[in-house]
């Protein structure tokens, strides 16, 4: 027994959610940029997150997950259809019919368990679309990075979407209606500016945001001291940064070529400015991991100074240019 919806073709991503949201618009038949839906699912952002229950910080990039796709339906008029269900029968039986009817299936997964990830971490935010099934195997498409098409086991597929812990939801699971015709992309796109800069700079709190990346700057001198394996914690958060499904440069590589897409449709120069900022603003962010990495493979101080100042520079400059986005 099993099912595979012949006529699914990957969508090239780096970045799981925009990835699995690309490969379900890409077989209705809407072409958009991976850039292009970041930016209008508004999804730049900043989050420090640190408490007693973690091995060390979390650094996103990025809004909450979950968040961009309920932006991008929102802006372009799309409807997804949810569903949650503690009883991983009841999950497994619900995208298995989906798929039988020839619907590609975006599921919500703990990356831990998933056979194609090397890098054994758990993250329970993750994104992959499920195109296909046999008695053992589940048929996947994921981010570049991973391989592009992949498959995993049944067992760890269904170990993944039931995970529980940060950012997990109960086997989560949506897919797509049928698209008639998107509404006209420039107002969609002047919304997605002005909403994401105001929410970037007008956090809730003060670890998220543009405040949050002020934070993180005298945080990060504390970290030899709050992490336990200061050579394996330290490389892992760069990596994480770096590599994680982020685009790199902690998704600023994404927006930036989201504003220079912008920038070509509306030719409006306060765009223009944003995108020449967040050009300069990205290899920041690749200074600052690999200062982290370079931290934790000597155990020097300096380089958590040196990335401390850096951070109050990355801070200052995105705020400069997320100011030029508002209206």
């Amino acid at each position: 027994m099993g099912s595979i919806i012949k006529e699914f073709a990957p969508y090239q991503g780096e970045h799981c959610e925009t990835t699995a949201l690309g490969n379900l618009l890409q077989f209705a038949e809407v072409r958009l940029s991976e850039p292009m839906l970041f930016g209008l699912g508004q999804g730049l952002g900043f989050i420090y997150w640190d408490s007693k229950g973690l091995d060390f910080p979390f650094i996103g990039g990025r809004v909450k997950p979950d968040l961009l796709t309920a932006n991008l339906a929102r802006g372009l008029g799309l409807t997804f259809n949810f569903l949650e269900t503690s009883s991983v029968d009841k999950a497994w039986h619900d995208v298995r019919r989906c798929v039988d009817q020839g619907i590609p299936v975006g599921l919500k997964l703990d990356s831990y368990y998933l056979d194609y990830f090397a890098n054994k971490v758990h993250f329970a935010g993750h994104y992959a679309v499920l195109y296909g099934y046999d008695e053992e195997k589940a048929y996947m498409a994921d981010t570049r990075q991973q391989g592009g098409l992949v498959e995993t086991r049944l067992t760890n597929l269904s170990s993944a979407r039931n995970a529980k812990g940060p950012m997990s939801s109960r086997n989560r699971s949506f897919t797509l209606e049928p698209v008639d015709a998107l509404p006209p992309l420039i107002p969609a796109i002047r919304a997605a500016l002005t909403y994401n800069a105001l929410d970037y700079l007008n956090p809730p709190i003060r670890n998220i945001g543009n405040k949050g990346i002020v934070r993180m700057s005298s945080e990060i001198l504390k970290w030899p001291t709050r992490v336990k394996n200061r050579e394996h914690d330290l490389c892992l958060i760069a990596l994480l940064m770096e590599r994680a499904g982020t685009g790199g440069a902690l998704f600023r590589n994404l927006y930036r070529d989201f504003l220079k897409e912008c920038a070509d449709i509306l030719e409006d120069p306060k765009i223009e400015r944003a995108c020449r900022l967040f050009t300069e603003i990205a290899p920041l962010w690749v200074n600052v991991s690999a200062l982290i990495d370079h931290s934790g493979r000597t155990g020097s101080h300096q380089e958590l100074q040196q990335a401390s100042a850096l951070l109050l520079e990355i801070a200052e400059k995105e705020r400069m240019a997320m100011e030029l986005l508002l209206p």
